[in-house]
């Protein structure tokens, strides 16, 4: 039997692996597919640079980036005990509780091992244990960059540019023999550091203080800084090597003798075990499902508000885009909340697609041909259009009102509201959610560990005791708590639990969310009671119909389980305006209201429509006309008609130097009821909701990284990254000795180079042999590559093949070709 021999490189590592375990990578680490690799030895390459490490370790959970940092400060190789010791400490005589740590440990070190070979930042059999170079240059410590672990160089690397006679006397401090050479006084020192005996007996003679200083800075970080004369137990330590002068002021304790002080241990906490998410409370969920249900109306009808307040048009854009504060506070006025949940719902439509911007000069927002579509539906389909929109959107609402890092304030609609990581984030927060029991509400600080240990370098580093929004907590942490408020506000969650309906829409789709909720929406009413006080009671959600016709006729007064509506005589002129007639709004409210119609409204109808339209106002600039003379009459002699510049035209016209528009509100304002009229003397309708943007897409989500490449691609990849490697490491016969400026066989990894006589012959009898050469390439471009090739026709000065790397049949122009050469017996090295 044969024995396998060791990988020595990465790219050797990567090459023994299985088409599964290196799709398994590209997976994980999408963005070594852009643009897919030539071949393995550049996948390992690509694989070690720095921004794909770093990609990688933030992608770690807490104890996989512990187990990477362990190795980190491990000899390299590491064998696989080593590495456990310094993840469990050397010393477990220390209870029960360590004893279970440790356990915990051994159990969880080939998960944490297997995560960081998946992602190729470790390789090597156990015995052997490499960690990228890259990623030991990242989490190995430096003077500028201390270790996460807290330890600092090795007595190598410290004494490194030590004087020969000062290692003799640290030699002599501590009872070693002297040597001949620092390299042998260095070695001795390191010993005696790793000799839990000896250490043990010299730190015994060490004082009180001394002690207490190398406490200090045992876990880190390991650098102190100290004066020209140091204090007795300072000195005792530097004689001593325990303290190693790194410049004339500061001094770093040894790694080894820092790792004898923590028991062997590289980390204070490790953390084998995820931290369980706690439950806050427990509740019935039934009880769940109708808060969450009935928030979910609330947010259906504030983004039904929200879309009827811009309707017409809505708040100009900032030159540098976004909304003001100004427009903002307006919003939140109208909505009735607090402004940061304005900002919430108003970026909400904007992601659902139901708002943007309407392009003209005077850019501003409206709402979009797909808000009506919107409106259209059901309401369970509306909020699974909306959660759907929140679950993908990256634009964060919670930045509203902070600053970006040039210290401008962040708007909302602003262009620096996107954050890749929110979906994750936000997917991630319901998933723990949904793996409590139904009804359960979690605890938001375990719920925040929880995260921190899943991602502990995402968003920059985590501060264990940052646990709200403020200026300590990092990015993760503050998207999760975002997203517990306005999964609340949505209807996702109720009273702090998932609902029934959200579980649905995270592991079934939308239409079976859409079923979930549909039974505990309340179904919309036809009718309202109309009360004598000139108002009318909506005692639930109304027909769309019938809500935006009474949204015209009358004012809202408040809202709540039941809406109360004021009838006003601007309110019933503004449904005159409309189109509508008296007659037609009796009937209407007849028709809808279980009550009577009392006779004052009656009275307020008639009687406003009784003035409405027997003033005329068009464009001369403006006029105004009336068959009553006296009416006119009454107009001019008004003192607050002055500012219109009113002159008489005619017994029943008068002309003013004000637009149209102008003069139709001054003459409102002064009580009268005028109505527009065309340049034919027909009365102008104006509606509500006239205004909508051209067609818009809803913003794309700003990825986080290069997408996750599905299975067919994957699988293509890996096809063409084999047949690359073949190409590249493949034995060639031999060629003739001289021939084309060659000797002996073809170097590998080299173009072949061969006459084009050569060259035709060849695949001509590949063609006829079916067999397969190698190839070199040069493109219209001017790119060279190396392909092995199986020749199906040759004609025309092209060679039609099957091409390996690509994996497809392709037709390659034969002056292009630099040389080919036939491949070994079995094609490969």
């Amino acid at each position: 039997m044969g024995t396998t021999t060791p990988p020595r490189t990465l790219a050797e590592a990567l090459r023994a692996r299985g088409d599964e375990s290196l799709a398994g990578l590209l997976r994980a680490r999408p963005d070594l597919l852009n643009p897919v690799p030539n071949d393995i030895t550049q996948l390992a390459t690509r694989a070690g640079t720095r921004a794909s490490v770093v990609r990688a370790l933030e992608h770690l959970d807490r104890f996989a980036l512990q187990t990477a940092e362990a190795l980190a400060v491990a000899p390299d190789p590491a064998p696989y005990d080593t590495l456990l010791s310094l993840l469990t400490g050397d010393g477990l005589d220390d209870g029960d509780q360590r004893d279970d740590a440790g356990a915990a440990i051994t159990a969880a070190l080939p998960g944490a091992l297997s995560t960081l070979r998946e992602q190729a930042l470790v390789w090597g059999e156990d015995d052997r244990l490499r960690l990228v170079r890259t990623a030991r240059e990242l989490l190995a410590p430096s003077p500028q960059h201390p270790s996460p672990t807290g330890l600092g160089p090795t007595v190598s690397e410290a004494t490194a540019g030590m004087s020969p006679g000062r290692l003799q006397e640290i030699l002599a401090a501590t009872g070693l023999p002297a040597t001949h050479d620092p390299v042998s006084a260095v070695a001795a020192l390191a010993a005696l550091f790793t000799d839990r005996t000896r250490m043990a007996e010299l730190l015994d003679t060490a004082p009180v203080e001394a002690l207490s200083v190398l406490d200090r800075l045992v876990w880190g970080p390991p650098y102190g800084e100290v004066t020209p004369n140091p204090t007795p137990p300072v000195k005792w330590l530097r004689d001593r090597g325990l303290l190693l002068p790194v410049s004339t002021r500061t001094v770093v304790l040894p790694r080894e003798a820092a790792l004898h002080l923590r028991a062997g241990r590289a980390h204070r906490v490790p953390e084998p075990v995820p931290p369980v998410v706690g439950a806050a409370a427990e509740r019935d969920p039934q009880a769940v499902d109708r808060a969450a249900a009935g928030q979910a109306f609330t947010a259906l009808s504030t983004i039904e508000e929200l879309l009827k307040l811009w309707n017409g048009g809505g708040p100009a854009i900032l030159r540098a885009g976004g909304l003001s504060v100004r427009e903002l506070k307006r919003a939140a006025n109208s909505l009735d909340v607090t402004e940061p949940i304005a900002a919430f719902w108003i970026e909400l439509a904007y992601g659902a697609g139901l708002l943007a911007t309407d392009g003209e000069p005077d850019e501003r927002y409206a709402p979009t041909p797909a808000s009506d579509e919107w409106l259209d539906l059901s309401a369970e389909d509306r909020w699974t259009h909306l959660a759907t929109a929140w679950l993908a959107a990256t634009r964060t609402p919670g930045l509203v009102g902070g600053q970006d890092a040039k210290g401008r304030a962040l708007s909302a609609l602003g262009p620096e509201l996107d954050r890749s990581a929110a979906p994750d984030v936000r997917r991630r927060v319901l998933a723990l959610f949904a793996e409590l029991p139904p009804g359960t509400a979690p605890d938001a600080e375990t719920l925040l560990r929880r995260l921190r240990w899943e991602r502990p370098l995402r968003g920059g580093a985590t501060p264990p005791a940052a646990t709200g929004p403020g200026e300590g907590a990092d990015l993760r942490s503050r998207l999760a708590l975002w997203t517990l408020n306005e999964a609340e506000l949505l209807g996702i969650t109720g009273r702090g639990a998932l609902s029934s309906q959200a579980r649905a829409l995270l592991d079934e789709g939308p239409d079976a969310a859409a079923a979930r909720l549909a039974p505990l929406i309340p179904e919309p009413l036809d009718h309202v009671l109309l009360q004598a006080d000139l108002t009318a009671v909506a005692p639930g959600p109304l027909e769309r119909p019938l809500a935006e016709t009474l949204s015209v006729l009358a004012d809202v007064e408040s809202k709540g389980g039941a809406t109360v509506y004021r009838f006003t005589p601007g309110s019933v002129r503004r449904a005159l305006d409309a189109g509508q007639a008296a007659a037609d709004l009796h009937a209407f409210l007849a028709a809808h209201s279980r009550t009577p119609v009392p006779q004052p409204l009656s009275y307020l109808i008639d009687d406003v429509a009784r003035r409405h339209g027997h003033l005329r106002i068009g464009s001369a600039s403006a006029y105004v006309r009336c068959d009553d003379e006296a009416v006119l009459n009454e107009i001019l002699a008004d003192r607050r008609s002055t500012g219109l510049r009113l002159r008489r035209l005619a017994p029943t016209v008068l002309a003013s130097q004000a637009d149209p528009g102008s003069l139709l509100e001054a003459l409102r304002d002064m009580g009268y009821a005028p109505a527009a009229e065309s340049a034919e003397g027909d009365v102008l309708i104006t509606r509500a909701g006239a205004r909508r943007t051209p067609p818009r897409t809803p913003p794309a989500p700003v990825p986080e990284g290069p997408p996750v490449p599905d299975g067919t691609l994957l699988g293509a990849a890996v096809r063409a990254i084999r047949a690359g490697d073949t190409a590249a490491t493949a034995i060639r016969k031999e060629t003739p000795e001289g021939a084309a400026g060659t000797e002996g066989s073809t170097p590998s990894g080299s173009l072949p180079r061969t006459t084009p006589a050569e060259t035709l012959a060849t695949v001509q009898a590949a063609a006829m042999t079916g067999s397969a050469v190698w190839i070199g390439y040069v493109n219209a471009d001017g790119a060279a590559s190396q392909r092995v090739i199986a020749p199906v026709r040759v004609e025309g000065g092209f060679v039609t093949a099957y091409d390996h790397t690509a994996d497809e049949v392709r037709t390659y122009p034969l002056h292009r070709i630099t040389g080919v050469a036939e491949l070994a017996e079995d094609g490969k090295p």
